[in-house]
């Protein structure tokens, strides 16, 4: 049986959180704004293509990839002079799964149905599992050995999650979006910290998409099931 298990804080100890929150609350809200506003056009181009690629994506919409290749073209340029090289590997890969996705929405698995949406069985989670976890690991050792980067662990977790994301995301498979959700927690800090503030902004967005495209796409299973 699943049990939930709540840890409630003192009083005192929220209160100190809070306050902490507080004071800390606009000087974040000032870099941000700071760094929006030194947004070059080029990001601000490939925010806006890169919402409106997600947002297709939710709808099951095949312009998903056009918006989507402009997207990861112009961030393979903006992540290697931010030097998040693994970013700049992932777009490039992103690229290449664009064009296979592409291909794959619009092929007809008989006279008049597309792919369908459906899930991983067992077997296939687990292979995925195991596919982050040796992505990581090859990641992280060309980082830390043959890049500067800055920080090798976490482009490194996020990449390999974006990895098994955008092939799940190709083959329709609803998986797809808990793994974009996942990232998209990790990298909107990350992508702060790195002077990308409207990207991270972008994160955000792509974030509540995400969560949205689950749960219409978990409909869509269902009413599929029905007919």
């Amino acid at each position: 049986m699943n049990q939930l298990v709540f840890i409630i804080l003192p009083t005192e100890q929220l209160t100190i959180f809070a306050d902490l929150l507080n004071s800390c609350m606009p000087e974040i809200l000032s870099e941000l704004y700071s760094n929006i506003l030194d947004t070059s056009w080029l990001e601000a181009v490939a925010v806006i293509f890169g919402i409106l690629s997600v947002w297709f994506a939710r709808k099951e919409n095949i312009w998903v990839y056009p918006t989507g290749i402009i997207n990861v073209l112009v961030y393979v340029y903006l992540c290697f002079f931010a030097g998040l090289y693994a970013d700049m590997a992932i777009n490039a890969f992103y690229f290449l799964m664009s064009v296979f996705g592409w291909y794959n929405w619009t092929r007809r698995v008989d006279a008049t149905h597309h792919v369908p949406i459906s899930t991983l069985n067992a077997k296939q989670r687990l292979f995925y599992i195991l596919l982050i976890a040796v992505s990581f690991v090859i990641i992280y050792y060309i980082l830390s050995n043959f890049t500067k980067s800055t920080v090798p662990v976490l482009d490194s977790f996020t990449t390999s999650l974006f990895i098994a994301g955008m092939w799940l995301m190709a083959i329709k498979k609803i998986e797809n979006w808990l793994l974009w959700i996942v990232g998209d927690i990790m990298v909107i800090p990350m992508f702060a910290i790195k002077g990308l503030a409207f990207t991270s902004v972008q994160y955000i967005v792509f974030l509540v998409l995400a969560i949205m495209g689950y749960i219409e796409w978990r409909k869509r299973i269902k009413s599929n099931e029905i007919l």
